[in-house]
């Protein structure tokens, strides 16, 4: 059975090229699957994460989101190996942009999760990490890097809502937290305040 695609097809010159993004680095995580036929994808979600929590820079979240493994240098990483994660994009703290899985794809990034009156949110969502903490700040490189991502993701998908995974599963995540700034964001990002959760 062909797996649904989004209905925008790229032209040859496209920024996108089979829900890849041109100007991210390709780094394919095996976590992904189809989304359902006929999803409408228009719902953004933010998260961070940092492996170990509060250290930056290296490759442990990378490979996580990928399935390479962890190794046993920190207590933390027992917990979470063998887990299956991925999200479509992560973006490192000096602002550099990866991509995990195709946008047309559904990637394993909320959870159990209910937004805008739909349930299941890897279902019509593109997921973006943000090498960070909960409830710390993030860097301007960062929102850089997100506010150029945003942008293209919203001339190409029919984006109409954007949210914290906090907001969509908030009974059990708090990212990415008090630190990321949503007015900021918003104004940047250009997107109108509907887009955005009510709290900002």
């Amino acid at each position: 059975m062909a797996q649904h695609r989004t209905e925008q097809h790229p032209t040859p010159n496209s920024l996108w090229q089979s829900g890849w993004y041109r100007f991210a680095n390709r780094v394919e995580s095996p976590h992904f699957g189809p989304r359902p036929q006929g999803a409408h994808i228009d719902l953004v979600v933010l998260h961070s994460i940092s492996l170990p929590p509060g250290v930056y820079g290296g490759p442990q979240v990378v490979n996580f989101l990928t399935g390479q493994g962890l190794d046993d240098s920190h207590p933390y990483f027992k917990d979470i190996q063998g887990l299956k994660v991925s999200a479509h994009f992560f973006i490192r703290r000096h602002g550099e942009l990866i991509q995990l899985v195709s946008c047309d794809e559904r990637a394993w990034h909320a959870g159990v999760s209910n937004y805008r009156g739909r349930a299941d949110c890897n279902d019509d969502s593109i997921g973006i990490e943000l090498e960070g903490l909960e409830g710390q700040t993030f860097e301007p490189e960062q929102y850089e890097t997100l506010n150029a991502l945003c942008a293209s993701i919203g001339e190409h998908y029919p984006i109409a809502h954007v949210a914290g995974h906090e907001h969509i599963a908030p009974e059990r995540k708090n990212d990415p937290g008090a630190g990321f700034d949503w007015p900021g964001f918003k104004r940047s990002s250009g997107w109108k305040s509907h887009f955005f959760p009510k709290i900002t």
